[in-house]
């Protein structure tokens, strides 16, 4: 994130369609092997006698009306949470209740517009809800809470350490764990590493191994995309606007046995940072964004998503090198759309070739059975 929490309290789960000129059908498929779901979605064109030309004409002739088409939509991919360490135990009237290993804690979830499913009794059993009821809201805590604790997160064969904490500004607590298949996918890089041929001397080997891939993670927050990373291998540089969310992510890098990982920390604006990026010729082969909907950089600079995040993109297109490989975008605002992310990502990587996905990602609460959405995102592959 660029700032504080300010972006990350909501996120979008729904699009809103016109349905005037087209019908819409869609269909969803469960996928047990990574508990991911796709709905496809089929626009059928407007018929010719509905259609009605806005092309004036002095002829008394009928202008020819093409045929009627049919546009299959891109499909959107719904990612769930499945990580031992975090649960999501119930959601309603705009609030969860989630465990982070054995804490138990509510707090507000705009999103969550349903009726809990657990008796009240089982919300009590919470050590520690945030109250709304100021600008910045308000923690209110048991006897039995902790201040800090740890989760473990496992990534390319390496167990990261995660530190949680309670603070006075903020309902977030350090870690956003809807990201974690995110993770998982950004585990797999060295694998996924292109392979650069060798040289005509040495005809016994085909390939010889990559450099490490340069991984470049914006709006980077406390660092656990950016470990998961340098866990695969990876030389990355963390930018973010919070001294105080790099400190904390520098503190999860020693606590996960990464301290000579080559990773680079920077407190400072993304913008600016990779205007200057783009200035010094320097090159990416992943780029992570995970920008706020509203926020300030470290000297006052004013960040508007709607804004701000289209130009960012085509800045972050001049740095990508010739073995770019992935671009993924993750966006917290009410007002956008998993399509949003997609075209923005079109738009980016254009003449680029390689593939776009785009998506929510959800957590899936325990007594419902019901998918609460949090998220939204779209990833280029190359």
């Amino acid at each position: 994130m660029q700032t504080t929490d300010t972006s990350s309290d909501t996120a979008t789960a729904a699009t809103a369609t016109t349905a005037d000129t087209a019908a819409a059908t869609t269909t969803v498929a469960a996928k047990p092997s990574n508990m991911s779901i796709t709905a496809t979605i089929t626009a059928t064109s407007p018929s010719p006698a509905s259609t009605t030309s806005l092309i004036p004409t002095t002829s008394s002739t009928p202008l020819a009306t093409a045929p009627a088409a049919t546009t299959v939509a891109p499909s959107i991919e719904i990612l769930e949470t499945h990580w031992d360490s975090y649960r999501l135990l119930d959601s309603g009237n705009r609030r969860k209740l989630e465990q982070f290993g054995t804490v138990r804690l509510i707090r507000s979830e705009p999103k969550a517009w349903w009726r809990p499913a657990l008796p009240v009794a089982e919300w009590d059993k919470a050590v520690a809800v945030h109250e709304d009821d100021a600008r910045e809201g308000r923690w209110r805590f048991t006897a039995n809470a902790p201040r800090q604790w740890e989760l473990p997160f496992d990534a390319a064969g390496h167990r990261l350490r995660l530190q949680l904490r309670f603070t006075d500004s903020s309902k977030q607590i350090g870690v956003f764990p809807e990201q974690s298949p995110h993770w998982r996918h950004l585990a797999a890089l060295r694998s996924n590493a292109p392979q650069i041929p060798s040289a005509p001397s040495a005809p016994e080997s085909p390939t010889a191994p990559a450099p490490p891939l340069r991984v470049l993670n914006l709006f980077g927050y406390t660092g656990a995309a950016t470990l998961v990373c340098a866990a695969a291998g990876c030389r990355v540089t963390h930018v973010d606007a919070s001294k105080p969310a790099v400190t904390w992510a520098r503190a999860n890098q020693e606590l996960s046995g990464l301290a000579d990982a080559p990773v680079r920390w920077f407190v400072e604006d993304a913008v600016k940072f990779v205007r200057r990026e783009v200035k010094r010729g320097s090159r990416y082969d992943v780029v992570l964004l995970d920008p706020p909907a509203f926020g300030r950089g470290p000297d006052g600079e004013l960040w508007k998503i709607e804004r701000d995040l289209p130009p960012l993109l085509d800045d972050c297109r001049a740095i990508l090198s010739e073995r770019a490989s992935l671009v993924l975008l993750t966006v917290y605002t009410i007002d956008a759309s998993s399509i949003l992310c997609r075209n923005l990502l079109a738009q980016m990587t254009h003449g680029l070739g390689g593939k776009i996905t785009s998506g929510e990602l959800t957590h899936r609460d325990e007594a419902g059975g019901r998918l609460l959405p949090l998220s939204l995102w779209g990833r280029w592959e190359a």
